[in-house]
């Protein structure tokens, strides 16, 4: 499964003087570790390290984060001797949101036999950048490892990293080994952090590969029916649009048309469209997609904060039954009240072409893009 693209046009804020040292610190302070049995309470368990045929990929670069989550700042003194996951992620990005479940396990498995799993968020949309809906949903998503936020992608930047999910590899030696975009080969990529692992010297590990069972929108894509991309409606990515007219940052009056193609989308009522979304004004607003796919979602969430958007769902113009996703009931209702990604469709089979709309019952919301599954 591919992964999503980043977007490199977002201008970099100035830089803060009390930030912390997330790369060079490991690249630069590292040492590689002792061999031997470690005592009760104290390193985890050594054995004798095998050689690796991984090759090195180079060095990791300098780059500082912006705040830590779930930890005190790492410094190279926390990770001497460690293998490290670099786990770059959005909250909002339906494709690392499918690859949680394995990092989780990964880190849960390997934490008492020498890995430290890092998130670098990393963020998308505006809103992403925001701490506390990271934490918030961090919480939600029962991420416990610790988490270096990079709201002004300094090390987005400095990986040279394009895309929503990518691993980096890092050995005990704070060399980078391995990398891996997207979705899939978590197999593979588990073999890389055991092999990484046993050529530092740690043991006592089992090598039998996790064995994760993720739902709703963590449940791997049905991609024999996958036939719609993601789509975003911000006049900046926009594609497909359907209704006429339009002015970018003013409210305007749209139609649906009478039918809409395949992954052409449109709007009914008064929305204002700006670059990275579209808000709308009044209520009763609809937005309709021609999709082709078992899972549709939509990031999305209240304009303003501490307040919420109710909703309704159809599909092919019925409430969606037991093709409803995670996020509405039977009915097709549901409620908007942080801005998220929400999983509104989840098709039984046939998956065909079928039209979706979403009314709003409330104005304000504002909507960001559509992704699929």
């Amino acid at each position: 499964m591919g992964a999503k693209r980043g977007d490199f046009c977002a201008r970099a804020l100035l830089l803060k003087a009390n930030r912390l040292l997330l790369c060079v610190l490991l690249a630069s302070a590292i040492a590689a570790p002792s061999v031997g049995v470690a005592q009760e309470g104290s390193e985890p368990q050594r054995a004798k390290p095998r050689a690796s045929h991984l090759p090195i990929e180079g060095e990791l670069p300098a780059a500082r984060a912006t705040q830590w989550l779930n930890s005190q700042p790492l410094t190279a003194a926390d990770l001497r001797g460690k293998v490290i996951l670099i786990d770059f992620w959005t909250y909002s990005c339906v494709n690392w949101r499918r690859t949680l479940p394995y990092v989780r396990a990964w880190a849960d498995k390997y934490k008492d036999h020498g890995l430290v799993v890092i998130g670098v968020h990393t963020p998308e949309f505006e809103f992403e950048k925001k701490v506390e809906n990271v934490r918030r949903a961090a919480k939600d998503m029962k991420i416990d490892y610790p988490i270096a936020i990079d709201s002004d992608r300094d090390i987005w930047r400095a990986f040279h990293n394009d895309f929503w999910p990518a691993l980096y590899f890092v050995d005990s030696q704070g060399r980078i080994r391995h990398h891996y975009w997207g979705e899939g080969r978590y197999e593979q990529s588990e073999r890389v952090l055991q092999e990484l692992l046993a050529e530092a010297g740690f043991g006592g590990i089992d090598h039998r590969p996790v064995s994760v069972h993720p739902s709703g929108a963590e449940a791997a894509a049905d991609l024999g029916s996958l036939k719609s991309p993601e789509t975003y409606v911000g006049s900046e990515k926009a594609q497909n649009f359907a209704s006429p007219g339009g002015v970018l940052g003013k409210p305007v009056t749209y139609v649906v048309p009478a039918r809409l193609a395949l992954n052409h989308w449109a709007l009914s009522g008064v929305w204002k469209v700006d670059k990275q979304s579209i808000t709308l004004i009044e209520a009763n607003g609809r937005i309709a997609y021609r999709f082709h796919a078992r899972d549709l979602n939509l990031v999305m969430g209240p304009a303003s904060r501490g307040t919420s958007v109710r909703f309704r769902v159809l599909i092919n113009g019925k409430p969606p039954g037991p093709s409803h996703g995670s996020d509405v009931d039977a009915d097709g209702n549901g409620t908007a009240a942080e801005q998220r990604l929400y999983q509104l469709i989840r098709q039984q089979k046939p998956i065909t072409d079928r039209q979706f709309e979403i009314e709003f019952l409330d104005s304000g919301v504002e909507v960001f893009s559509f992704t699929f599954g």
